[in-house]
Formats: structure tokens, sequence, C-alpha cells
């Protein structure tokens, strides 16, 4: 089984894979296939490449997955892709997702911490530290024995980004590639880690031929990066930017990725979402507008400041009050982690707050849903007068590229900033800083206020912008310039 599968021409690296199991009371696995750019980019390249995607399992369903198959899963069971799974133990697994990637550096490219209390780096840190090496050295040792000479493999995210270098060590015959879908920080937060993690991550990167980032402030951020912990040589002069060390050097790419603009169309318009959209302007009322957000209860997502905004807003401007609905899709993120599930419960408070404070027997201010559901998601976008993305920092922002697309009447884009989608969208968009309460509320007042033809136009060039490199080709991009 294995030789069948070796000596793959492209790999692609990443935590999640595509396909997850659930394990049944009887002992039965049942297997749910998941999408996004990368399922969409390796499906773009044919079944022909005999392309392999390397990922962990995540849970027990994938564990037993992972063994029954000899960690290469059934095709049957993935869309035809070909899929190692690997069973990394489940403690370093935990230390390495959570207590690592998800807990340190997560919250320092994200910049979340309160620093007079966190983050302390002390010997449960470097314990958790030891388990993503050892899970990075576990994802460096199947891409090493997967590829064929002179593949090309492309490593994804925060959480592999020792793989690089680890696997650079292992085949130096290989391309080698790092996506980044997190923004970078910048070199005075980074360097908050201690410095042997500090240099650890960036020297792992550096591993690749390239790192590449969704925006140029985030390339720039790494750069900026391997110049103050490395003492690297920064080049920007002429084509990519790049990065030299140690006599290697690594060329520093971007890759916005987009929407899928003709996935979006079409399933937007299937029954189950005809069926929620119904159930939603039945809760909202007619002649009301909509401001919706649609968002995991993720830290950086500032859902907080977003209520507390549209609070100021009917507080501030009494002429909005029954005349508008706030739909907030705030689905729970990461709810093993405390800081998680306090969040999570502060928005489910803050919302009862505001329907109490201002709610009428014929209107509801916020209408909150907490249970993920994607159909019902995609029934918001469509009746979108106003979409709310403030996040305190993110990578991109799908949804501010998604909303766009297929709001029926055209939508006012309210965007933070700090958004990755800020660069490419922020002309057509009303732009916000993420911690200016009384600021977000004046922008939501300008959005709902926005004359029907502008917000038309705006949404025109917003949907062309937010499409312009879909998922597939967001992916073949990246291959591509792997080959240069």
């Amino acid at each position: 089984m294995v030789s069948e599968r070796s000596g793959a021409q492209v790999l692609v690296a990443s935590n999640r894979g595509p396909v997850s199991y659930s394990l049944g009371e009887d002992g039965a696995l049942t297997a749910k296939r998941g999408g996004g750019g990368l399922v969409s980019g390796l499906s773009a390249i044919g079944s022909g490449a005999g392309a392999v995607w390397v990922c962990a399992a995540l849970g027990d369903g994938d564990r037993k997955a992972a063994r029954r198959s000899g960690g290469h899963l059934d095709t049957a069971d993935t869309g035809g892709q070909h899929v190692r799974m690997l069973d990394i133990p489940a403690d370093v697994f935990g230390d390495a997702y959570n207590g690592i990637a998800n807990s340190v550096l997560w919250f320092v490219h994200h910049m979340l911490y309160q620093t007079p209390l966190e983050p302390a780096f002390d010997d449960g840190f470097r314990a958790q530290w030891a388990a993503y090496e050892s899970y990075n050295a576990a994802f460096a040792d199947a891409l090493a024995d997967e590829a064929a000479p002179g593949a090309a493999v492309l490593v994804q995210d925060y959480h592999l980004t020792l793989v690089p270098g680890l696997l650079r060590a292992r085949r130096p015959d290989l391309r080698i590639g790092h996506f980044s879908h997190t923004p970078w920080a910048p070199a005075d937060y980074f360097r908050m880690l201690p410095d042997d993690v500090a240099e650890a991550v960036l020297r792992g990167v550096l591993g690749g031929d390239r790192a590449a980032f969704l925006t140029r402030r985030w390339a720039e951020a790494f750069a900026d990066c391997c110049a103050a912990v490395l003492g690297a040589e920064v080049t920007r002069e002429g084509g990519e930017p790049s990065v030299t060390y140690e006599g290697r050097t690594t060329r520093l790419g971007v890759h916005g990725l987009g929407a899928d603009a003709e996935f979006l169309r079409e399933r937007a318009h299937r029954p189950d979402v005809d069926e929620r959209l119904a159930a939603l302007r039945e809760q909202i009322g007619p002649d009301r507008k909509t401001i919706v957000r649609v968002d995991r209860t993720e830290l950086s997502k500032n859902i907080v400041r977003g209520l507390k905004a549209y609070r100021a807003l009917l507080a501030g401007r009494p002429e909005w009050r029954e005349r508008v609905v706030h739909v907030a899709f705030a689905y729970p993120s990461r709810q093993d982690l405390a800081v998680y599930r306090a969040y999570t419960d502060e928005v489910g408070r803050l919302a009862e707050e505001i329907n109490a404070e201002f709610g009428t027997p014929g209107w509801q201010p916020v209408v909150l849903h907490v249970k993920d559901d994607f159909a019902r998601s995609l029934a918001a976008y469509r009746i979108a007068d106003v979409a709310l993305v403030n996040p305190i920092r993110d990578g991109m922002n799908l949804v501010a590229k998604e909303i766009p697309v297929i709001s029926e009447t055209g939508c006012a884009l309210v965007l933070s900033r700090e958004a990755g989608a800020y660069a490419e969208l922020g002309e057509d968009a009303v732009c916000v800083n993420p911690y200016d309460v009384t600021g977000t509320a004046r922008a939501l007042h300008e959005a709902l206020s926005m004359e029907d033809g502008e917000r038309a136009e705006r949404t025109k060039r917003l949907a062309a912008a937010a499409t312009a490199l879909p998922p597939d080709r967001w992916f073949l991009q990246q291959l591509r310039a792997l080959e240069r």
C-alpha cells in the first residue's frame, strides 16, 4: 500500500486534513469531508498528479481510522485524494496544538496577551515546546518518506513552522514552501518569545525556498523579525523580497486568498438556505435593515466590542431603534481553553443585555445564534445590508470577502483596518479602528445610511476584489512560484 502512494511530486502538510472521522457508540467510523482552499487546490491539479496530503489525527475517530489504514486513508473517504494521517500520541498532540500553537504562537501573532500577567514561559511551557518539536518532526519524517526526488511540498500555517527546516535537513533535494494563514507579529512583539524559541520558529520557516503570506504587511513583518532576531539580510529590491541567512536565501511571496464565487453563489440558493432565510426574515420582521456578522468566538474576532458598538448606535442614534436588527452568528471556538469559554459566555451575556435594554414586544435588537450552521450563515449573507467585520487582527478574513459576493441587494462593509482583507477591500469599505467602540458605532450609522446606488456600486467593486484569487488559483500560484 505504501509503495503505491510514495514518490509523490506534490505534497501538502497541514494540521487538519480534508476528512475527519467520528466514532459511533457501536465503534463504527463515519467520514466527513471538508472544503476550503487546499481541497480546491489539490482538486485543481487533478488526480493524475498523485498528490499526497499529510495531516494529523485530531480525535479518537481519526486515530482509529489512521491505525486501521496504516496511516494511508481509504480514498473512498477522501474524495479520491491520497491522505496520510499521522497518529501522533494524544498527549503530544494536545501540548503541541493547544499548548503552543493555539495558546502561544496564535496569541503572539494576533497580539492577544494581557502582558502584565502573561505570558510566563516556565518549565511547563518548555515541556509543551518539546511536544511541538516532536509533532513537527513527525510531519517532517512523513513528508520525507512520501516525497519523490525534487518534489514540491507546501507546508501550512503556524502549527508547522519547524517543518521546512526539519524537512530540508532530511531531504535537501525538495522544493519547500511555507504559507502563513495568520498575521505575523511585529518584531518587538515577536521577541516576547524566549530567544531560542523565536530563533527556532524563524529558522524553521527559512528552511523553505519560499515563505508566503496573505498580505505584504505580514510578509514585511516576517522579514523584520528575521533581521531583528537572527541578524539575517533582507533584500527588497526587484521581484520578490527575500531573506538570506547562513548562506541560504528564502524568497517571500504574497498570495491573497479570495472567495470561491461559483461555489458560494450556487450553495447560497439551495433549498436548505432558502428555508433558513425564511426563518431569519420572520425573526427579523418586515422593513428592517440588517447588520450581519459571522464569526467563531475567537478572541481576535472582536465580537464583544462589535456588540458594544451596536449598543452605542442604539443609544446615540435612537432613530435606528426598531428599524435595524443585528444578526450575530458567534460559533463557539476552542472551548477546551478556559479563556475562550469565558469569551463565548461574555458574547451571550452582552447580547442579552442589549435585548433587555432596547427590545420591544415586536423587535429583538440582537438575533444571536451560537450553533454552527453554514446554510444559515449563507442565508444571513444574502440579506445583509451591512457586514460588520472588526477583528483586532486577522490574517485575511474571508467573511469580509464572501458577504459582498452573495448579498442580494448589496451591502456596506464595515471593516477593521487590522484585517488582512483591508489591503484589498479598504478603498470601498467603511474602515474602523477595532478598539474604537464610538468610532465603530459611527461607522455603522454611516453604513446603514448609505444610498442604495452607492452601496450597490461599492458591493460590485468589493465582490470583484474579493474573488480575484479564488482558492484553486491561490494554490496553483504558490505551486508554480516554487518551480521558479
